[in-house]
Parts: C-alpha cells; sequence; structure tokens
C-alpha cells in the first residue's frame, strides 16, 4: 500500500491565494472546497490511505522557545475563518484528520511518517508538501516528499541535490540558514553552501569543533530544536485507519454549504468502493 501524508494548512493557503488570482472576492468556503475537491481527486486516482494534518492554531510549543517564532498574526480573517470547517469537513468526508495544537501541522506529518513506515506493508510514504522541513523525513525512496504545485517528486538523493546536505541533517542546516517563514534567523555568516560545506566536514552541529560556532553554539543548538519535527505523537495505532471508506451521513448537507458539487463525487468514489469490495 502507498500512504499518503498532506499538509491541510498547506493546502488551505494555496487554494486560498490560487483562488483570489480568479476572483475579485474571496468565496467563503473556496479554499476548503479546494483542499476536499484536491483529496477527491487523490482518492479517484486510487489513492486508499490518507491522512491529513492541519495547524488548529498557528502558534506552538516552539513559541515558548523562541519568541519570534512564527503565529498567526497578520492572516486574514477570509482565510482563518476556514480553519475549522475544514477540519470539520474532511471529519464529515471520512479522512483521517489531524488538528495539532501543541505541536503543528510538520510534527503531525513527520510522526505519521515514522508510524507509517515501520508498517512493512507500506511500500511507499509521500508526503505531500514543499516545506523543507519536512525534508528530514525522507528515507531513500520509500519515504519520499511531493511538491504538489510543481510535480517534483524528492527522494533521498533529491534532498542531497537541493540542500547538499542528507535528510538526517536537515534540521542541522535549517538552524544554521535559519528559516524566515518560520521565524528564527540562523547562524550570520551561515549560508547555504557555507553550512552545507561544515556538515560535511564535520557532521552534526554537537560534533562541531568549539571555534566554528563559537558563542554562537548555544543559538545554534536552539534553532535545530525549533527545525526538529517529533516524530513521537501516537497518531494512530494501524495503519488500516487511513483507509478510506466513505463519507459520515453528515457529510452530504455540509458539502451543499461548500461546494455542491463535492457531495455527488464523494458519493460515487464510495459507490465505487462498495462495489469493488464484493
Amino acid at each position: 500500500m502507498i500512504v499518503h501524508l498532506i499538509d491541510g494548512t498547506y493546502e488551505l493557503f494555496r487554494h486560498f491565494f490560487g483562488l483570489r488570482r480568479f476572483h475579485k472576492s474571496d468565496p467563503p468556503l473556496g479554499a476548503v472546497a479546494g483542499v476536499l475537491g484536491t483529496v477527491a481527486q487523490m482518492l479517484e486516482g486510487g489513492a486508499t490511505h490518507i491522512g491529513v494534518a492541519t495547524d488548529h492554531v498557528i502558534e506552538s510549543f516552539r513559541n515558548d522557545l523562541w519568541p519570534d517564532y512564527k503565529t498567526g498574526e497578520g492572516i486574514e480573517p477570509a482565510l482563518r475563518a476556514q480553519f475549522f470547517p475544514l477540519e470539520r469537513a474532511l471529519v464529515a468526508m471520512g479522512v483521517a484528520t489531524w488538528p495539532m495544537v501543541e505541536l503543528e501541522a510538520d510534527d503531525a506529518l513527520a510522526s505519521a511518517a515514522h508510524l507509517a513506515a515501520e508498517d512493512h506493508r507500506v511500500e511507499k510514504v509521500c508526503i505531500w508538501t514543499p516545506d523543507k522541513d519536512l525534508a528530514q523525513c525522507v528515507d531513500g525512496e520509500r519515504v519520499v516528499q511531493v511538491d504538489r504545485k510543481s510535480g517534483k517528486i524528492r527522494d533521498e538523493a533529491g534532498v542531497r541535490a537541493k540542500f547538499g546536505v542528507g535528510p538526517k541533517h536537515i534540521a542541522d542546516y535549517l538552524a544554521l540558514v535559519g528559516d524566515a517563514a518560520d521565524g528564527y534567523p540562523g547562524i550570520r555568516g551561515c549560508g547555504a553552501k557555507t553550512a552545507a560545506r561544515l556538515i560535511d566536514q564535520h557532521g552534526s552541529i554537537e560534533q562541531f569543533p568549539p571555534q566554528i560556532l563559537g558563542q554562537n553554539m548555544e543559538r545554534a543548538l536552539l534553532f535545530k530544536d525549533l527545525a526538529t519535527l517529533r516524530t513521537d505523537e501516537p497518531l494512530f495505532r494501524d495503519v488500516d485507519e487511513l483507509r478510506w471508506s466513505g463519507p459520515t451521513d453528515s457529510f452530504a448537507l455540509m458539502a451543499e454549504k461548500i461546494d455542491p458539487r463535492l457531495a455527488p463525487r464523494i458519493q460515487g468514489l464510495a459507490a465505487r468502493l462498495e462495489s469493488e469490495a464484493r
């Protein structure tokens, strides 16, 4: 089986700003409809096991570690208003959904990938997000990162080609170069090439000779902690909990308010699933 793990927050943002290019106003649940349509398209394409992680709130435990870490400040009200409806709609659609509060959606994806990869029945785990943080979860050609927008699939060789380091050193790399999207600056003087060279020479930041980072060592280790995704969240016990078996009874009514085309589309998928099971 192939397990598909989707960054629901990224998809919501992607659809929201994608719609804005074609509309003079923001459709109230337009981005939610877009995400559900994307999931439906994956099911139509043969996907059987799907999980979606969302940021129920943007803030996480990392804000306690670094005050400048990203927050929900500045998110447009029309977009923020679709966070909770997306989660409710996904659950009604019958999709395994993980709304994160203390942790981030990225941590949920990392935890789900770790759990799924432990199951010998799983042939491949596809993490659907371009977020560079998730590159640390890539493992050979079995756990890969998929960028829906570009269509690129990044395996372990692809991670090394892009960043100059392997997946196990992505957190070290991000600690040195920083991540503007997440709100930490990295270490002054450490650009991408310098970071990759230092990691290639010395390994993890903890192995750097003291003179390399000097007084910046403590800050670098803090940033590495921020960049390191947590993989121990017990999101499911069995990977078959991610198998889509059809929508709940509440989905049809909910879908009417989001996009009337969704209900018959999902009902058709459920009918096909039932027919195949006979």
